[in-house]
């Protein structure tokens, strides 16, 4: 494993010219070594989506130890350094032990890495938050679709009565609020109206991510219609917010992978943020490296406003760019009394686990921690081969071997060819 230092962002890069998506806009390699990494505390889940990742065996996975958690923590840190984004998800991580849980999202803050939460927020209730924000929890991303099946809800546009319970328990707490979307065939037509309801909760949502349907795991949907595609969902979202969107000017891995738009919001009102391409290049390659604290809105304008003053390059393109928006949004701002919110939408095109791409996986952004990083979609396609195999806990008293099915221990033996 690399120790983090320039390593990480240095390897990235190469993976990127390797799989020819290395660019001007490309933003891995350049500001970050990896989009995210996903942390699995649990196999278990307290739902039965049509649309699940998880294997056939995954429920009789007891939970890893909490040492082996730790292990992955830190390999984590070596792999891509500090300010890493990692998901704490399963399963659900909120069925792990309510303590393990908070120590674990402690674990990863003390670290210098940024936690999130990725649950279906049935458990995810206002006390836990709290609690887990004061542990250093970062992001709380709830997932909530119709391929999960939750009884009353017969339409995603039913469901923002789920999604507008979730908001009220994290509102006014120190966590940037996201939520995920699996897209099929039965609800692409009402991405809209989910958009929609996102650009009005703009005040607290930050970011929405829509996922499109993988045949992969114990799923049951199969293969994704023809008319499923990045383009479309592209053209759902731009349906919903009410304007277009520049989803090319930044890139985040491989381009068949994931596209990546910025709005802002004043007065109930979408605007594209990204749509001065040359000013996104500048910042993207001229900007210093700065950290964003994405749980406050007015650190996060402050430390852009800063990387800006910072950098003459960028005065000039970015005092044009000020100045076209304002007049752009001169009404709504006024209406707003100036406030202005940020909102983010990301589409990430998972593959099926029969039609994986080699240059996909080499280019991948979303990995998962086992005993090394792995492409999410490829873990995805062959869970099995990693959640049954036993793990080594390594003592002072002595190595042992956990066993995933019972969750006993025996003692480890070397073996000899």
């Amino acid at each position: 494993m690399p120790a983090y230092g320039n390593e990480p962002l240095m390897s990235a890069r190469r993976r990127m010219v390797a799989t020819g998506q290395w660019n001007a806009s490309q933003f891995i390699g350049r500001r970050w070594p990896i989009g995210c990494v996903a942390l699995e505390i649990t196999q278990r889940c307290n739902l039965n989506c049509t649309a699940c990742y998880l294997s056939e065996s995954s429920e009789a996975v007891k939970d890893l130890p909490l040492e082996e958690i730790y292990r992955r923590i830190e390999a984590i840190l070596n792999w891509y350094g500090p300010n890493t984004n990692v998901q704490v998800t399963g399963g659900d991580p909120t069925l792990r032990k309510r303590d393990e849980l908070v120590a674990i999202v402690r674990r990863i803050a003390e670290s210098g890495m940024r936690p999130a939460l990725i649950t279906n927020g049935i458990r995810a209730k206002r006390a836990l938050l709290e609690e887990l924000a004061d542990a250093g929890l970062v992001d709380v991303a709830f997932h909530v679709d119709l391929t999960q099946q939750r009884r009353g809800y017969g339409s995603e546009r039913a469901l923002n009565a789920v999604r507008q319970l979730y908001i009220e328990r994290a509102r006014g707490l120190p966590l940037s609020v996201l939520f995920n979307t699996t897209v099929f065939d039965g609800n692409l037509h009402e991405v809209p109206a989910i958009v929609d309801f996102f650009v009005k909760n703009s005040d607290v949502v930050r970011l929405a991510s829509f996922q499109l349907q993988a045949d992969t795991g114990r799923g049951v949907l199969g293969r994704r219609g023809d008319g499923l595609t990045i383009e479309a969902a592209q053209r759902q979202i731009e349906a919903g917010a009410g304007t277009s969107i520049s989803f090319d000017a930044l890139q985040i891995g491989h381009r068949q992978c994931t596209r990546y738009s910025l709005l802002f919001v004043t007065n109930g009102r979408a605007y594209d943020a990204l749509d001065d391409r040359d000013l996104v290049r500048l910042i993207v390659g001229r900007m210093p490296h700065l950290r964003f604290d994405r749980r406050s809105r007015s650190h996060v304008v402050r430390t852009f406003a800063k990387g800006i003053l910072m950098t003459p390059a960028l005065w000039p393109r970015a005092a044009m760019w000020l100045a076209r928006k304002t007049w752009q949004a001169r009404q709504d701002l006024l209406a707003a009394r100036g406030r202005v919110n940020k909102l983010s939408f990301l589409i990430h095109n998972f593959m099926d686990a029969c039609r994986l791409d080699g240059e996909r996986i080499e280019a991948c952004t979303f990995m998962a921690a086992t005993w090394g990083p792995v492409s999410m979609c490829l873990h995805n396609s062959k869970r099995d081969n990693f959640i049954l195999q036993p793990v080594r806990l390594q003592r002072p008293s002595g190595d042992r071997l956990w066993e995933p099915f019972s969750g006993a221990e025996s003692e480890w033996v070397e073996r000899r060819e």
